[in-house]
């Protein structure tokens, strides 16, 4: 195996043609690790140098990446491209069938003179499931590094069932009471319409309605918004509704905009990216629940296996039967500065 360091955005170029080959080899193949969702995140939100490190085998066939960056000022922290606030999982890919091969040689770059100075590797939001956490921290381990694995946060998921009903009867009695309550309520006081939009035109043309209701529901998530991320959710949105990868769902009481939802429908599964309502008008008729138990409904007519709300532990989530998922941040410290 050899590893190569381009250090400059050119390297997403280089790679556009084999990234996404090798993200569907990898043991996890996530959207957030998508060439789309990196490129992009690099070109509206990322600051100071890109350090994406890849592996090749001897046939010159990629077999890792590791898309590490370090910000302005803080040249000594090697991050991932992405970290933290937007993107829910992120890792180093590698293809599964020569993992071990594959740490090997992206650690022995990491610590060698090619690679440049470097005092903490601090990588955010791995999955349970990834060997980054167990292989990489045992190779600094035994170089003499300091590791250690801490859990972050959770992605709660449901394993979705072959019909709705099914669904609800998994559920603890009171909640499938509350998520019906809820459902009837809604269709007594009002006339209700949800939807999803799925095209490129009909994303470009409703999303400032999504943003809008983003900005309504919190004050934290009104201040979420400056013109660098809506510039990003916009080049976002329109990528991944070109790949077919985005479902914008809206949820009309009265013919009124009351509530929406992001999702990305990738690998079998609907991830539950953000949303948004009117809290000042529609607050009494639970929008954002209703929708949700649509979107569930919606994921298993469409035959996904899973709906993963994605980071964050809020109670909803385990309401429509969620399981925690933790993900865990990795660092590694160098101990002879």
């Amino acid at each position: 195996m050899q590893a190569e360091l381009l250090a400059d955005a050119s390297a997403f170029d280089r790679l556009a043609a084999e990234w996404d080959d090798l993200l569907e080899r990898a043991v996890v193949p996530s959207i957030f690790l998508s060439h789309r969702w990196q490129s992009i995140w690099w070109q509206y939100l990322g600051n100071g140098r890109p350090l994406v490190i890849t592996v090749r085998d001897e046939e010159n066939r990629l077999m890792g990446i590791a898309p590490f960056f370090c910000s302005h000022g803080e040249a000594d922290c090697i991050s991932f491209i992405g970290c933290v606030d937007v993107s829910d999982y992120l890792d180093v890919i590698v293809d599964r069938s020569c993992s071990g091969a594959v740490y090997q040689a992206l650690w022995e770059f990491l610590s060698s003179p090619r690679m440049p100075a470097w005092e903490v590797l601090n990588l955010c939001n791995i999955p349970s499931i990834s060997p980054t956490l167990k292989q990489l921290a045992a190779l600094a381990q035994a170089a003499g590094f300091a590791s250690s694995v801490t859990q972050e946060n959770v992605c709660p998921v449901i394993t979705l069932p072959d019909s709705w009903e099914t669904y609800l009867a998994h559920l603890d009695k009171k909640q499938r009471h509350e998520i019906r309550r809820k459902l009837r309520r809604a269709e007594e006081s009002a006339r209700v319409r949800w939807y999803v939009l799925e095209s490129p035109a009909d994303v470009a043309a409703n999303l400032e309605s999504f943003i809008d209701l983003h900005q309504k529901s919190t004050t934290e998530k009104r201040d979420f918004w400056d013109e660098r991320m809506i510039e990003f959710f916009r080049a976002i949105s329109m990528s991944f509704a070109e790949a077919g990868w985005l479902k914008l769902y809206f949820i009309e009481f009265n013919e009124d905009r009351a509530a929406a939802f992001m999702c990305f429908d990738y690998h079998n599964e609907i991830l539950v990216y953000n949303s948004g309502y009117d809290p000042a008008r529609f607050a009494w008729l639970s929008p954002g629940i209703v929708l949700n138990a649509r979107i569930i409904e919606h994921a298993i007519q469409l035959r996904r296996s899973r709906l993963d709300f994605l980071r964050g532990d809020e109670e909803y989530k385990f309401r429509f039967g969620a399981v925690p998922e933790p993900i865990y941040r990795l660092r590694i410290e160098r101990l002879d500065i």
